[in-house]
């Protein structure tokens, strides 16, 4: 399988090894051609598990037609046989051609109804390369079979494109790719700090999609940030050989919302700058947050664009899972321009200073203190168990509030605070702390509070260095 997109590793092979055979018969239909070989299968690629596979041998009788399941829990267990290639029993032939056709394979004749011959991208009728022999449906007798040595095909193929088309039956996903236009390197390729700026606006992209699902907000900050980034553990990632273009894979549970506020905050954006660049008004910028906007957002399509002559973001969905309700079958892709900086650098710095403060009432273990004295006011820093959606916090608390503070942590015990967060620091500061009062908690949450205290007696002090700011 790919590996997630904050991974930018390869393995230790191409991914891909190559049998003796030509894998088809003279014949449109299956002829007696030579079939497969006894290649290696493939290896610890960039994109799919350890292979070995050998030729195959006789298909057994293919079961009743079957709708394109979905995945449990853990996709890749029930979506792959013993060599990592997709169980072809699992596998719609509606959903392979759906993928072939959108990863730029062409379907040239076959039996209309029956079967139907796809070339790789760029392989003309007649030409070399691999050629996939693909049933219209599960309804004929030697249906499996055809699917099978399809799938086996596109596993030893060197074609990028069937690293895609076979992850996309593997792991039903919505896919997300970006392009970005930048001068070539030597031999046309693209250099590797190149390469990683694009992986890195990509990682952004995707995380400000995974913030606008659990709310909307023209600044998150730290709010929402580790729960948005475990919404993204599950994504995989494929790259261009030539570095100009990035895939990621969404599985549709859970990725799918993230992709639908994607697709709605992205073209929210387009209109936005659009409407700057024509009026020179800022307003379209302040609605597009309820379609997902925000300086998150703002500033990773400022990295995607920046040093490069422009770049195109398009999504297209699960063939296996349909349209979600209100989107596009086929979304235009997105594309953002030089020109489009200034627009998205003025949003991103409005964000940041109209988003609002939030009151709240925050129930949190003290980690550390630290005042310059023995006496006055003091600065705590809290973690934070309940009230926000956000990891720790620093509050600046009187001599009274900061003794209580102090006991609390001695004895194990959180402590509660009302105050308002500030988005100033990326809302990590509470501003007008009062009502500071110890929390009682069981004896299992106690007994773990004061374990970590002695565990980390370095974090109790009266004076120390300067504190952190997350």
């Amino acid at each position: 399988m790919h590996r997630p997109i904050d991974d930018s590793g390869h393995g230790a092979s191409d991914g891909h090894g190559h049998g003796t055979g030509d894998g088809y018969g003279a014949s449109d239909g299956r002829g007696a051609g030579g079939g497969y070989g006894t290649g290696d299968g493939y290896g610890t690629g960039d994109a799919y598990g350890t292979g070995g596979g050998a030729g195959r041998g006789p298909a057994a009788v293919p079961p009743p037609y079957r709708p394109h399941p979905v995945p449990a829990a853990d996709p890749a267990a029930p979506w792959t046989a013993g060599d990592g290639v997709p169980d072809p029993g699992r596998v719609d032939p509606r959903v392979l051609g759906a993928l072939l056709a959108r990863h730029g394979w062409q379907r040239r004749g076959g039996a209309a109804g029956r079967y139907g011959r796809w070339t790789p991208p760029g392989g003309g009728p007649g030409g070399g390369g691999t050629s996939l022999l693909v049933p219209d449906s599960l309804a004929f007798p030697d249906s499996e079979d055809l699917i099978g040595e399809a799938l086996t095909a596109l596993a030893r193929s060197g074609t990028p494109s069937a690293r895609e088309v076979l992850t996309g039956l593997a792991v039903p996903s919505d896919e997300i790719r970006w392009w970005s236009e930048v001068p070539p390197g030597p031999a046309g390729t693209v250099p590797w700090p190149v390469q990683e700026r694009l992986r890195s606006a990509a990682r952004k992209i995707l995380l400000a999609g995974a913030l606008a699902v659990r709310g909307r907000a023209g600044y998150h900050g730290s709010r929402h940030r580790a729960a948005a980034q475990a919404a993204l553990e599950s994504v995989v990632v494929g790259t261009d050989p030539g570095g100009r273009a990035l895939t990621a894979f969404l599985p549709v549970p859970p990725g799918r919302p993230v992709a639908v506020r994607l697709h709605h905050a992205l073209h929210a954006a387009r209109e936005a700058v659009d409407y700057q660049r024509a009026t020179g008004g800022m307003d379209a910028f302040d609605s597009a947050v309820e379609a997902g906007v925000s300086r998150e957002l703002t500033e990773a399509l400022v990295a995607l664009v920046r040093g490069t002559e422009g770049a195109r973001i398009a999504l297209a969905w699960a063939p296996a899972a349909g349209v979600p309700d209100g989107c596009a079958a086929r979304p235009e892709p997105v594309e953002f321009s030089p020109g489009d900086l200034p627009a998205l650098r003025e949003a991103s710095a409005r964000y940041l200073t109209d988003e609002p403060s939030v009151p709240v009432r925050i129930t949190g273990a003290v980690v550390r203190l630290r005042r310059s004295g023995p006496r006055g006011e003091g600065t705590v820093r809290l973690r934070v168990l309940g009230g926000a959606d956000v990891g720790h916090v620093r509050v600046t608390l009187d001599e009274e509030a900061y003794r209580t503070a102090g006991h609390a942590h001695l004895v194990g015990l959180p402590i509660r605070v009302v105050g308002r967060l500030e988005s100033r620091g990326g809302f990590r500061r509470l501003a007008d702390p009062s009502s500071v009062v110890p929390v009682q908690v069981d004896e299992a949450e106690r007994d773990r509070l004061m374990k970590s205290l002695h565990e980390n007696l370095d974090f109790f002090e009266e004076a120390c260095g300067p504190d952190e700011e997350r």
